[in-house]
């Protein structure tokens, strides 16, 4: 019998750094767009790293002079790697009402490198974003 797993673990990767590259595309032009979206990254340095246990997801975020810039390749010296156990744990993550940090480090569905506070950020800016979509800003 023919396992299709592998195959299915590979769509559903591809769906979700796609997904992912999505929400940042998307925050990078609202950030072109809104002045006071924009007032969050002004004078900002960052560094995301994005990955999944497995090595199959890698998006990258870096915030510079008043810009985004989102890839799919590796960077040098991230302010923080997030790197989530597998595309369920980045989905909820992405997802939930409230992300709960701290809940997916204890449950190892997410291990954190560098500076926490750069994750803070980005939550506040996801979350801020999340609230404009539904007008709730």
């Amino acid at each position: 019998m023919l396992d299709i797993r592998p195959l299915t673990e590979f769509f559903e990767s591809e769906m979700t750094e796609g997904f992912l590259e999505l929400l940042l595309k998307m925050m990078r032009l609202t950030f072109q767009f809104d002045e006071k979206f924009r007032r969050n990254i002004e004078g900002f340095k960052g560094r995301y790293l994005f990955r999944s246990r497995d090595g199959q997801l890698t998006v990258s975020t870096v915030f510079a002079n008043g810009e985004m810039e989102v890839g799919e390749d590796l960077i040098d010296a991230p302010n923080i790697t997030i790197t989530f156990k597998d595309d369920k744990a980045l989905m909820g993550f992405l997802l939930a009402p409230r992300p709960d940090i701290l809940g997916a480090v204890l449950r190892q569905d997410v291990v954190l490198k560098g500076n926490l506070n750069y994750l803070y950020k980005f939550a506040y800016m996801a979350k801020r974003l999340q609230l404009m979509a539904t007008c709730q800003a």
